[in-house]
């Protein structure tokens, strides 16, 4: 295995950046920083210059020329949240002869890395693999450029945003432990885990947001009143006790901790299914909780990227190659393989934009309508 994974906090790659400006790199003088961004400036150029003409490209020609192009860089860098990003570099790899290094932390680590990094004018990575919001708030910073071609236009219509495009999807799905919960007993709707018989037995978990944001807004669509909405999920609140991060949430889940979670990961629980646990989110019935809440999580091709052709090869593998490895990690990808899980499912997609404009708004309502839960100690 060839590719580097990095993980280190952002504070000391702030340092290593300013150690770096103080010994005497390119941007180190006087007029280091005009001359780093006149740098920047270029290499930008260079790289609008390759994404321009593969993305003019279909079939046949575009995996040639990029081939050629990615393997004459010869190196990328990535920087992801995504936890199956090793089977993925390992699979490109081995396709391609490209050394990949990869910086892994979570979705605010990678984001405040990138944003830090692109002040200092330190052009650390091509291509960049996180969460939605993150990849909205780079987008609006100016930090990435279109992706375009056959495959993006494949990828469900909620992957396809802009400036980014969806490789897989989180499906928050209403989850429970098959012994707290027998066949027959499983709630049919979200409406159910708002009864009091449900007290003490369902878990939210503290960042869920996103997937608050989707299901309140859903309820306003279908013509409930904020105070009626409002109401129901602070009823569901008092029925819960409240975790933080859902790996936790679903070891707890599979232990027994609680029946059931409002908003689990669909990946989550196949994973500890799979592995034999007694979890499940599809009842006897067939037919799961609904809405299914949605969210993407994305590729991105880095504006000031120096191996711009590397970046769009890995982008156009992980939406062929890599969706079969994301489906055997139990992911959800963007482009169907298969049989589609979300087949003849009420889907929903979060609100990204909302929740980019109004994110003070949405956090302060969702703790607020936790204050009626119990938190996890």
């Amino acid at each position: 295995m060839r590719h580097h994974v990095i993980v280190r906090s952002v504070a000391i790659t702030a340092a290593a950046l300013l150690l770096a400006a103080c010994g005497g790199s390119p941007t180190a003088s006087d007029n280091g920083s005009a001359r780093g961004n006149d740098a920047a400036k270029q290499t930008a150029a260079k790289a609008q210059e390759v994404y321009d003409r593969i993305n003019g490209l279909t079939g046949e020609e575009r995996r040639k020329t990029l081939v050629e192009l990615a393997e004459k860089e010869g190196k990328l860098s990535i920087y992801t949240s995504n936890t199956d990003m090793d089977k993925l570099v390992e699979g490109f790899e081995d396709a391609y002869d490209i050394d990949v290094s990869v910086y892994r932390g979570n979705s605010e680590s990678v984001l405040q890395r990138i944003l830090q990094e692109q002040q200092a004018n330190y052009l650390g990575n091509d291509f960049v693999d996180t969460n939605a919001g993150e990849l909205n708030i780079l987008n609006k910073e100016g930090k990435l450029y279109p992706y375009k071609g056959e495959l993006r236009d494949k990828v469900r219509k909620e992957g396809q945003a802009e400036g980014w495009t969806a490789s897989r999807f989180n499906v928050f799905v209403v989850g429970w432990n098959t012994n707290r919960v027998k066949p027959g007993q499983e709630p049919k709707s979200f409406e159910e885990l708002a009864d009091p018989k449900w007290k003490g037995q369902v878990s939210m978990e503290v960042g869920d947001v996103d997937w608050f944001a989707g299901l309140y807004k859903y309820y306003q669509d279908q013509g409930k009143s904020e105070a009626e909405v409002k109401d129901f999920f602070t009823k569901i609140a008092a029925n819960s006790k409240v975790a933080k991060g859902h790996t936790t949430q679903g070891e707890l889940l599979s232990a027994g901790q609680f029946g059931v979670t409002v908003s689990s990961y669909s990946h989550t629980v196949d994973k500890a299914a799979d592995k034999g646990a007694p979890v499940t989110w599809h009842p006897a019935s067939g037919v799961p909780v609904q809405p299914i809440l949605v969210r993407p999580n994305g590729v991105a091709l880095m504006k000031t990227a120096t191996n711009p052709a590397a970046a769009m090869l890995f982008a156009d593998w992980e939406l062929t190659e890599g969706q079969k490895i994301l489906a055997d990690a139990f992911r959800i990808g963007s482009i169907p393989t298969g049989k589609d899980p979300l087949a003849g499912l009420k889907v929903v997609a979060v609100p990204e934009q909302e929740l980019l404009d109004n994110a003070k708004k949405w956090d302060s309502l969702y703790a607020e309508i936790l204050e009626a839960g119990q938190e996890i100690k």
